[in-house]
């Protein structure tokens, strides 16, 4: 919680009348004069770093080699670690595996449309062959009849029979033809709609093939993120520290990739990806077992530092961007930073008392002891006092700050008229330590009572 300092309101009660405590006959006055005067807000917080990144282990095995020790200074790119992992690199293999197996085509039949066509449907020549041998006979036999008048009646009978056979033939050709046309046509329309079915059962594997696909090739890219991932940089400049404070995967590690593949073709380059329940135990070292997740390497950017403070919800309203700020630390004592407020948040944070704070952060600048030789710079994590400077009036009309007497919803002061108490009603501006600003109500020049105001009465003397 914070805490304003300046103006402890005296909660008084004016005396009514008929009491019977004896009035006081001089009381402590202070002029009314113009200075400047300064608010401040004092607020809790603790310091921040520009950045932090805690770099996890990708997957299962062994450090290789620490090219770092606690509290080195490391650049952005700079190698920090080797990592030692068999099963990565299977997996590697396995996922391009699978990649390979799902590029491969799938052929129906080279995708050439179904077709049947039966033959067509004639009478055996043999028939024909034997129909025309028998009308030969029939003729030759005829012909050796002497009876001229029998003779020519017999042929002219075979003539007629063997004209009707050659015209029930050739009905029989057109039936044969029709039937032949009718089914050709039936076997086309089946054709179609195998071919049509074929179609679209290309279509679809060609679809189920080309998710396949993009999962495998999604297993590659992950499995090759993490294998180069064994090699641990550092993402930013800033200090070292080994290990980390949570082995939960995520802040800078990739270990969670392979977790996230997709089933199907992909599990096959994923099959490895469990780790094994035995855990670092937070000791990194050279030849020291990790398992995927594991913090190897904690990195903390503290060429920024901030400040995070918890402000009061009565006092929240006044700070803004840009406010200057005095900031105090337990650990170096007697010495002075300066601050300055980068921006207000907007979500309230319950205090153990009920209250309510805001966090505010805040740019932390150098500091300085007190006879003026340069303070250290803090480490993240340190707590701190700062001091808003909230409101600041220049050539402000001002009284001490013990002049000021609280009176339900009043604020007053009690000035000296004629050499007696004048109950004033006065108007707030920014309230200082030791003095505050006097919006209306008293004019410089004015005097009044700074010491015992709480018991002062209308028209008390103050001479």
């Amino acid at each position: 919680m914070t805490s304003r300092r300046g103006v402890v309101p005296l909660l008084a009660v004016l005396l009514a009348a008929g009491c019977t405590s004896a009035e006081p006959q001089k009381a402590p006055v202070a002029v009314v004069t113009r200075t400047t005067v300064s608010e401040v807000v004092e607020a809790p917080a603790t310091v921040g770093a520009r950045a932090t990144a805690t770099l996890t282990a990708p997957a299962s095995g062994t450090v290789a080699r620490l090219y770092v020790q606690d509290g080195d200074t490391v650049k952005k790119g700079q190698i920090l670690a080797r990592i030692s992992s068999p099963q990565a690199r299977q997996q590697l293999s396995a996922a391009r595996k699978a990649d390979r197996q799902a590029a491969r085509p799938v052929s129906f039949g080279g995708g050439a449309p179904v077709g049947v066509r039966l033959p067509r449907l004639r009478l055996p020549s043999s028939l024909d062959a034997h129909v025309a041998r028998s009308f030969a006979q029939a003729r030759k036999a005829a012909r050796s009849i002497g009876d001229r008048t029998a003779r020519a009646r017999l042929l002219a009978a075979v003539d007629a029979a063997d004209k009707g056979q050659r015209a029930r033939r050739r009905a029989l050709d057109e039936v044969l033809d029709g039937l032949t046309r009718s089914l050709d046509q039936t076997l086309s329309q089946v054709s179609g709609q195998v071919s049509a079915g074929m179609s679209g059962l290309s279509a679809s594997m060609a679809s189920l093939r080309a998710a396949s696909r993009s999962q495998t090739r999604a297993a590659v890219h992950a499995a090759e993120r993490a294998v180069d991932a064994l090699v641990v940089r550092a993402p930013f400049g800033g200090v070292v520290t080994l290990g980390g404070a949570s082995s939960a995967a995520g802040a800078g590690g990739l270990g969670a990739l392979v977790s996230q593949l997709p089933a199907g073709p992909a599990s096959q380059a994923a099959a490895a990806a469990a780790a094994p329940a035995g855990r670092s135990g937070g000791t990194i070292a050279t030849g020291v077992p990790v398992a995927a997740g594991d913090p190897i390497v904690t990195v903390t950017d503290v060429s920024v530092l901030t400040l995070s403070a918890d402000v009061d919800e009565t006092d929240v309203l006044l700070v803004r961007r840009g406010t200057p700020a005095e900031v105090e630390f337990d650990a170096v004592t007697g010495a002075t930073y300066t601050g300055s407020v980068t921006g207000v948040g907007v979500t309230p944070k319950e205090g153990a008392t009920g209250g309510v704070s805001y966090p505010v952060r805040l740019r932390l600048g150098r500091g300085a002891y007190d006879d003026g030789g340069a303070a250290p710079a803090p480490k993240p994590g340190m707590s701190a006092v700062v001091r808003l400077a909230v409101r600041r009036s220049e050539n402000a009309v001002a009284v001490p700050a013990s002049a000021i007497v609280t009176s339900g919803r009043e604020t007053i002061v009690w000035a000296v008229r004629g050499g007696r108490a004048e109950r004033r009603v006065v108007r707030l501006g920014a309230q200082g330590d030791a003095v505050v600003e006097i919006l209306s109500g008293v004019s410089p020049g004015e005097r009044v009572v700074v010491r015992g105001a709480d018991a002062v009465r209308p028209g008390q003397s103050l001479s």
